[in-house]
């Protein structure tokens, strides 16, 4: 039944956000592998014929979960990259960026790396090609100021970019929303110990 919101009927979210947003909110509270199909289409006040149309699996669901906000973060990374402005702001944007995005979607991001193994071995390859085209985008900056002569070539591009990103993949162990940083104030605490490391 649509939500009426100031005399007007709010119109309901489509089917497939609907599946997404129930399946990622029992991921988080009860696991992948403990969550059924009934649970989740009854979350989401469909039938499991909808769920079959739109993503045909459970498994399909899961890997959704992660690749939107990939794409997400990837569409962000790609306008960083490309705009008119020095290495070291678009780097620094762009390294800020990835950690505001991984905490405004925390249960996507703890529910990838805490399921990942449920993946078929293909939609894992999948997968892992996606967030490795993400990584050599972002290295591709860091090498870029590293041949600029803007940041020190001591420390391989590569490392430089595992280090930044090993901190972003634990977020969801430890950040809470309630705690003592904002996402904004990790964010550019973390994106300023990067520009920190590649200073020359």
């Amino acid at each position: 039944m649509a939500k009426v919101t100031d005399g007007e009927p709010e119109e309901p979210a489509p089917v497939p956000q609907r599946l997404l947003a129930a399946a990622t909110r029992l991921f988080a509270e009860r696991g992948y592998d403990r969550t059924s199909v009934q649970e989740i289409v009854e979350a989401a006040g469909v039938t499991k014929g909808a769920l079959y149309h739109y993503f045909g699996s459970k498994e399909d669901l899961l890997q959704e979960v992660y690749a939107r906000v990939l794409r997400l973060q990837q569409e962000r990374l790609d306008a960083f990259a490309d705009a008119d402005a020095p290495v070291e702001k678009r780097l620094r944007d762009a390294a800020a960026d990835v950690v505001v995005t991984t905490i405004e979607n925390l249960d996507d991001a703890a529910i990838f790396f805490r399921s990942m193994h449920h993946l078929s071995p293909e939609k894992n390859k999948r997968v892992r090609a996606e967030r490795r085209r993400y990584h050599e985008r972002f290295r591709a900056l860091v090498e870029e100021g590293q041949r600029a002569g803007v940041f020190s070539t001591a420390t391989p591009a590569d490392l430089i970019v595992d280090y930044h990103f090993g901190s972003v993949h634990h977020l969801s162990t430890w950040y809470r929303p309630d705690g003592p940083l904002g996402k904004q104030e990790v964010a550019d605490h973390l994106a300023d110990l990067l520009l920190r490391a590649l200073r020359p």
